[in-house]
């Protein structure tokens, strides 16, 4: 099975990395993940740019599920988000959220996406998703800033997020 996942650059002169690109270059270290996915990282933060690469991503490689990352650095856990809105149209993930995050010490639902660039690119996604022919599950995972005591469980959560994909 193939995975997509998406990352981010930063946007704001304080930062120095992305954490959803210091996520995905950690997975891409892991020779057992490695393998199973397709890493489309550092995204311009601009939402037509950034909605582009990843449906034109999705297009070509075909993914099995797909799961987009973006930095909350004001969130202290793992949120996957349960929609993304335009305006007043609401998209939906098809991925059971409650089962996915049962066993996940870490990691919670969010119902805010967070009105900028993650949610226009997750909304273009679902949308993607849903008006092909290519139904894939999709799902947009929002970072906290890594420190030295989330580093380690942020990035368990995360693999047994992308194992629940591997084995759904």
């Amino acid at each position: 099975m193939k995975l997509l996942f998406t990352s981010f650059q930063t946007w704001l002169p304080h930062q120095k990395s992305n954490s959803s690109d210091e996520l995905l270059a950690m997975i891409q270290k892991q020779e057992n993940f490695s393998a199973s996915g397709h890493f489309l990282r550092q995204l311009p933060v601009d939402r037509e740019i950034a909605s582009q690469k990843a449906i034109a991503a999705i297009n070509k490689i075909q993914p099995q599920g797909i799961i987009c990352c973006g930095m909350a650095e004001s969130r202290q856990e793992l949120t996957i988000e349960y929609c993304a809105k335009d305006g007043e149209k609401c998209l939906y993930t098809t991925v059971d959220l409650e089962d996915l995050v049962a066993n996940l010490a870490y990691t919670s639902i969010s119902h805010d996406a967070g009105k900028f660039v993650c949610e226009s690119l997750y909304f273009n996604v679902l949308k993607h998703i849903q008006l092909s022919d290519f139904k894939v599950p999709c799902i947009f995972v929002h970072v906290p800033i890594f420190t030295s005591e989330n580093t380690d469980i942020l990035l368990q959560d995360f693999k047994s997020i992308m194992s629940y994909f591997l084995t759904a």
